[in-house]
């Protein structure tokens, strides 16, 4: 069979261009914090301008097609790194090819952040309740890095209070627990609260236990926290996300005192995120 023929003159269709859209950053650290977490950092090797909050989209070429995901990204805009927290889906597309990955690789990372799940700063809510599971805590530690350089250098008073509610299996899924309960210690802007909810794996655990969702009421009357002073932002787990959203509306908190970051769609659910 002939090969089509291309007109005098003209160009055969190019392929489109895969640097046009992608970096290529290199990995510079990896920590395990647990058989299936694990966190890295990756030096791009260009400008990368990013909001705490915001999600970039890490891809890993195999030999028949490219996966791709968004990631939160957990370290701060100031920072020259840009670092990730993964979670391993066993089964998944792509975790399980990033996992594989080590210092010194090469991963694929399109080059425009996206996401909408930033600071509240136009509300005039000056609470900041932020709920998480596991690998959630990922843009909360982003917020919190770049608020604390801020207050250090003068440039933030402490005007917005983050109270962050925390919640894992076990306490090592954490990842973060250590650097987060620092910030805490010295920032009196920032409240944390780690919840285990399986503690009879985890008996060396003395701090809170039970669900995020089963906490929520608690802290939320604990710390003052009602719907005309505060912004809540649900990040994780989506089961979490749907019944803290339910206990924060019977709470007194509308639709638009509350964001959310869904982490991935129930198998039921048709959608995509």
């Amino acid at each position: 069979m002939n090969a089509p023929s291309t007109p005098p003159g003209a160009a055969a269709n190019p392929a489109p261009n895969i640097e046009d859209k992608f970096y290529h950053p290199r990995i510079t650290k990896r920590e395990d914090f647990a058989s299936d977490l694990w966190m890295i950092r990756v030096q791009v090797g260009a400008d990368f301008k990013f909001t705490p909050g915001q999600y970039a989209t890490l891809g890993v070429n195999g030999p028949d097609k490219r996966s791709e995901r968004a990631y939160s990204i957990v370290s701060s805009p100031y920072e020259n790194e840009v670092e990730f927290f993964f979670e391993l889906v066993p089964q998944g597309e792509l975790t399980p090819k990033l996992y594989k990955l080590q210092v010194g690789d090469e991963l694929l990372m399109r080059k425009s952040p996206k996401g909408l799940f930033t600071l509240d700063k136009k509300s005039g809510h000056t609470k900041h309740f932020l709920i998480c599971t596991v690998t959630g805590l990922a843009p909360f530690v982003s917020y919190v890095r770049t608020l604390y350089k801020d207050w250090k250098e003068g440039k933030f008073n402490g005007e917005h209070q983050l109270y962050v509610l925390n919640g894992a299996s076990r306490s090592w899924e954490f990842g973060y627990c250590a650097e987060m309960q620092k910030f805490a210690s010295e920032a009196p802007w920032l409240k944390y609260v780690p919840t285990v909810s399986r503690p009879w794996e985890d008996e060396k655990w003395k701090g809170e236990t039970g669900r995020v969702d089963e906490l929520l009421r608690k802290y939320a009357d604990m710390w003052g926290m009602a719907g005309d002073n505060t912004t809540a932002y649900l990040c994780g787990h989506p089961d979490m996300i749907e019944n803290g959203k339910g206990i924060l509306r019977r709470a007194g908190f509308n639709k638009e005192s509350m964001k959310e970051e869904v982490y991935w769609i129930p198998p039921k659910e048709a959608a995509g995120h």
